[in-house]
């Protein structure tokens, strides 16, 4: 039974920065030649979240595995964005590096990510294994390694679903509690 007027009572959520790691996958770009993990570095700290790690791997499904297990049992990451090592050529093994460590796979991610990216790119979207999932109270969300895509997903999804004044949902109360700073004495 929903009482008349319960919705009015409804508080305001605040703004939670969060801590997010970015891995960018690629046997080609360097950190100075890296357009995609900059492009997400930049909007997540234009949008007040906290740069937690910042690592650029080659393409390689255990050491990909590796950082990325190693971030989820980490009590201050609680996002993981990865970009790049989703398309179809021999290397590109994100998606199957990551998919063993989830807890729980976000569908609809890839889903709306190839949505939306059908404007931009037309049927080649069927070519993206973007994807996300949650594993110990951490999100972890693989995309394309373009710099175009990545600012899609952010504009898209991440923006909203990482900011938890969004409504009716957002990724923000699935996510592990940072340890906050007490006073040292």
């Amino acid at each position: 039974m929903i009482l008349e007027g319960s919705m009015s009572h409804k508080v305001e959520a605040a703004f939670v920065p969060l801590n997010i790691a970015v891995l960018t996958v690629s046997d080609t770009r360097t950190l100075g030649t890296d357009t995609s993990g900059q492009l997400l570095v930049e909007r997540l700290s234009a949008a007040g979240h906290k740069l937690a790690a910042r690592l650029l791997l080659k393409d390689d499904l255990y050491h990909i595995r590796a950082v990325v297990a190693a971030w989820i049992a980490d009590k201050d990451v609680q996002v993981v964005l990865i970009t790049g090592g989703t398309g179809f050529t021999g290397r590109d093994s994100t998606p199957e590096a990551v998919t063993c460590l989830l807890d729980k796979q976000v569908d609809g991610f890839g889903e709306l990510f190839r949505h939306i990216s059908m404007a931009e790119i037309g049927t080649s979207t069927v070519q993206s294994r973007a994807l996300a999932g949650l594993a110990n109270g951490t999100l972890v969300c693989c995309l394309p390694g373009s710099t175009g895509a990545c600012a899609t997903a952010w504009d898209g999804i991440l923006a909203e679903q990482l900011d938890a004044r969004h409504r009716p949902c957002s990724f923000v109360p699935h996510l592990k509690p940072v340890p906050s700073c007490g006073a040292r004495g």
